[in-house]
């Protein structure tokens, strides 16, 4: 649907733009005009002459405007458990953390998702999404809070409703207490798509289906969340191919490995976007480019508990969908998607391709672009182009910080974190000068600290 006639228009220019469109168009000085929650134009200079209708211009001189970062996996209740097992693998990880995860309520939840959320969107996160799996008896409702914490942040969310129902009784990581049933979780599930997904094109939450992992759930909650998702008409997540651990996981309890696993359980196609996807050989990232499966890359927390290093250059290269992801804070203690731009740059130059693995174009179409994509917003979100939803930031690179590189998406990715002067989501405005407009930022410090020794209590007392 176009902008009305009498929309209200919001006009940048003077700044660079990197559109990150198909033809990675780009200017040196441009603008960019907003009406209602569209993109209208963009364009070299100043913007057009006789535009009505304009409640306010900025001046972006020493900006770069670019479209708003996308992230493609978190898990928001970590922001209350961050810095521990912080010498861990994966599996020593979860099995460290879990009993205390099993502890979550409300509360908690609500106040790490604040607090995850605000983080991300100061810096520079237009869209977000949340893998949330863990569901403790007598919780109450764990979707409904992360969704009303996206909602007052003013961020675009994808709600990845998880599950668990492999125990450790049945041969799985999680404690028996922490799963639920296979029913109680496609039930669970149902409902929260039923309840809160939007199909719209300019919708500001949607919904998944997101069992957790192949060591936390059966075979049969795969096929049938597969077959659920399918039925209702929305996208797939999961975890896949992350250490060396799951992959022998996987061959010694179903005798394949994670890629084939996951194709004889319904779970690749272009609907379907994986987490992390490090240990992946030629035939796997074959599959994934086969079927148009989505991967959404976390390299900071793949650096973190040590998993190695995933093969981005080549799934590019193959057509694998490529986003990035924060991961839950419990891995990833910043909590920040722009400081992944230059991480998953750096650490792929440590593989194979070395410096011809990734380049600052490349970096920033895998955080915005790319991210759109494997959320299946691509047509909506993920560049600048008129008829897309006005979703930007608005970075200051003429600071000490970063004034003396000349090309700005390689100050924006080679250097240090950038302020955010504005950021938009849906036409409105949500950052100013790197603060919040639309949460307290003091205030959910306090909330999560407090939500934090509450449950490191809880958790002591067994």
């Amino acid at each position: 649907m176009a902008p009305s006639a009498a929309a209200q228009r919001i006009v940048i220019e003077n700044c660079a733009i990197a559109t990150v469109d198909a033809q990675d168009t780009e200017y040196a000085s441009g603008h960019v005009v907003i009406a209602d929650n569209r993109i209208e134009s963009i364009g070299a200079g100043q913007a057009p002459d006789g535009l009505t209708d304009v409640a306010r211009r900025i001046d972006g001189t020493g900006h770069l405007v670019t479209p708003g970062l996308v992230n493609t996996h978190h898990h928001f209740y970590q922001w209350i458990t961050r810095g521990l097992a912080t010498d861990h693998n994966l599996f020593d990880w979860l099995v460290a953390l879990y009993p205390t995860w099993a502890r979550i309520d409300e509360p908690m939840v609500y106040s790490a998702a604040q607090g995850s959320l605000a983080m991300m969107a100061r810096g520079g996160v237009t869209t977000a999404m949340d893998h949330h799996y863990v569901f403790p008896h007598g919780s109450r409702d764990l979707s409904g809070a992360i969704i009303r914490a996206a909602s007052e942040m003013g961020v675009r969310f994808t709600l990845a409703r998880g599950s668990m129902d492999r125990s450790v009784k049945d041969g799985g990581l999680p404690p028996d207490f922490a799963v639920e049933t296979l029913e109680g979780a496609l039930a669970g599930t149902e409902e929260t798509v039923k309840k809160h997904h939007d199909a719209s094109f300019d919708a500001m939450t949607q919904v998944a289906v997101a069992p957790c992992s192949p060591f936390s759930v059966s075979t049969e909650l795969l096929k049938q969340g597969a077959e659920l998702a399918r039925r209702l008409g929305v996208r797939m997540h999961t975890h896949g191919s992350e250490t060396v651990e799951e992959e022998r996981f996987c061959k010694e309890l179903f005798g394949l490995g994670p890629t084939d696993y996951f194709e004889s359980t319904g779970w690749l196609g272009e609907d379907v976007w994986m987490a992390h996807c490090v240990h992946m050989n030629d035939s796997d990232i074959e599959a994934f480019a086969r079927t148009k499966t989505g991967v959404a890359h976390c390299p900071s927390s793949n650096a973190r508990l040590a998993a190695g290093i995933a093969r981005v250059p080549d799934m590019l290269k193959a057509g694998v969908p490529v986003g990035l992801g924060v991961d839950g804070t419990a891995s990833n203690e910043s909590g920040e998607l722009h400081t992944e731009l230059r991480n998953a740059l750096l650490i792929n130059r440590l593989g194979a391709h070395r410096e011809a693995a990734l380049n600052a174009r490349q970096a920033l179409r895998l955080g915005t672009y790319g991210g759109a994509q494997v959320l299946g917003r691509a047509g909506q979100i993920g560049s600048l182009e008129p008829g897309k939803l006005a979703d930007l930031v608005l970075w200051r690179l003429d600071t000490l910080a970063h004034a003396s590189i000349a090309d700005p998406v390689t100050a924006l990715v080679f250097g240090a974190a950038a302020p955010v002067t504005a950021s938009f989501v849906n036409g409105k405005q949500i950052v100013e000068n790197n603060r919040l407009l639309t949460a307290d930022e003091d205030a959910i410090a306090r909330s999560t600290r407090d939500e934090a020794q509450r449950l490191a209590r809880i958790a002591a007392q067994g």
